[in-house]
């Protein structure tokens, strides 16, 4: 018995596939799907590192206006700010809900450091008028 050919519309569709395996393979580095896994991993780890210390930088400097005590600053983490840091964007990458809690931490740790800078100022300011009237 004659094995059947395949129509014409099954042989467009075979060599469609067979074309575009050929065109993605050449965009993967590995046949294997674990190491291509790890190569992206490493490269948008790494990516993404650079680009977060390069905005430490520039936000520290901005901050100071010094760029010793910038510099000072991002080397002055411990462990223990490191780890909290870490565990904070984790946190916030997660879930919604968790995003939430540490934008909301971030707001009133915002508020509280505007406040105290306030309070500074008005001790400031009563020194001064104090000064000026005993004169």
């Amino acid at each position: 018995m004659k094995k059947p050919r395949p129509d014409r519309f099954t042989r467009t569709l075979a060599k469609a596939d067979v074309e575009e395996e050929t065109r993605t393979s050449l965009l993967i580095p590995s046949p294997n799907p674990a190491t291509n896994l790890l190569i992206t991993d490493i490269v948008v780890r790494g990516a993404s590192t650079l680009f977060r210390k390069n905005i430490e930088k520039k936000v520290a400097k901005a901050s100071y206006r010094d760029e010793a005590k910038a510099e000072s600053l991002l080397d002055g983490r411990t462990m223990l700010t490191s780890l909290a840091l870490y565990g904070a964007s984790k946190l916030a990458t997660r879930s919604p809900v968790g995003l939430g809690i540490v934008a909301s931490g971030l707001v009133v740790k915002t508020l509280y450091d505007r406040g105290k800078s306030r309070q500074l100022m008005r001790k400031r300011q009563t020194k001064r008028l104090s000064k000026r009237s005993g004169k």
